[in-house]
């Protein structure tokens, strides 16, 4: 009889329903479908094309070309694109700790408080960044002028001689001033960004322990900010190499100075619109480009590491 009643029961409960299926939903394609579309359009077009024009060469007979790997193996022993290379590695070395170390300084003296006019200070700092590349080039251009800029006057002004800033041996110098003048700002707000964030509650716990100024910087501040460092080397580095609208600009006051190819890409704007030499002027560009990534990788790994 129970096992009768149970077997009704059975017939009767309603079966279950069928697992749902999974359909393929494309509305999160609807939101970034713009963004892939102009990364394509502007990043990934470009750099395919460039590929493709490098695989090719212009000659005189035969006109275009197919030459494979033909103009890497050129841009590997061109003796005008490693000195290119060579000279900015140089400005990289020098130029980037000296305007990363400014910007750490004066974000550590606004993050302690105790300086005056912070925000005056702050904003002030910044202000450079925000005078596009080519006026910044062309103020500090007349600047360093010795016939008709500041240099020029005070040398008739004190009866003096003052070295030319665009002589061939100090206008590296004189572009990393600009570069630096003109980026301490926006590293030092990355810096301080950094160091805002950090908690209170780390400084309570060191002023517990009596740690100074100094140790709070070595032991809480730095470490903390490590990752912004990090980011603000990368940023710096891949500038370094993409060197182009000082010494561009410059290049018309100091013509013995800056030659096509100071940097590498002023060669390669040089070999496209002087030398007419679309082909290889992507080549160049595109081995630039892997040194480039290769580098900030590696930085990037090494900073990883040391934060780890």
């Amino acid at each position: 009889m129970t096992t009768l009643h149970l077997q009704g029961a059975a017939k009767r409960r309603p079966a279950r329903p069928p697992a749902p299926r999974y359909r393929r939903s494309w509305t999160g394609w609807g939101f970034i479908g713009p963004f892939v579309a102009v990364f394509a359009l502007v990043f990934l077009a470009p750099l395919a094309y460039s590929v493709y024009l490098s695989l090719f060469r212009d000659q005189l007979i035969g006109g275009t070309t197919f030459v494979g790997l033909d103009n890497y193996q050129q841009a590997l022993s061109d003796g005008q694109f490693w000195a290119s290379l060579g000279r900015v590695s140089l400005f990289l070395a020098v130029q980037v700790p000296i305007m990363l170390g400014i910007a750490l300084l004066i974000a550590l003296a606004l993050d302690s408080g105790r300086l005056y006019g912070k925000d005056f200070f702050r904003i002030s700092v910044f202000l450079p960044y925000a005078v596009p590349a080519v006026v910044a080039s062309l103020m500090w251009g007349f600047m360093y002028g010795t016939r008709f800029g500041l240099v020029g006057d005070i040398n008739d002004a004190l009866g003096v001689s003052l070295p030319d800033p665009l002589s061939p041996s100090l206008v590296l110098a004189s572009i990393g001033n600009i570069v630096t003048w003109e980026f301490v700002g926006y590293n030092m707000l990355i810096f301080y960004s950094a160091l805002r964030v950090i908690p209170h509650s780390l400084y309570e716990a060191a002023e517990i322990d009596g740690a100074g100024q100094i140790r709070v910087i070595t032991a809480i501040k730095l470490p903390a900010i490590r990752g912004a460092m990090v980011i603000a080397t990368i940023f710096s580095i891949i500038g370094s190499f993409q060197l182009f609208n000082e010494p561009s600009i410059l290049q018309n006051l100091a013509r013995n100075s800056i030659t096509t190819d100071f940097t590498p890409n002023l060669y390669t704007y040089s070999l496209s619109f002087s030398g007419q030499q679309q082909n290889y002027s992507a080549t160049v560009a595109i081995v630039m480009g892997l040194i480039t990534m290769v580098i900030a990788y590696v930085v990037q790994l090494r900073g990883m590491r040391k934060g780890a």
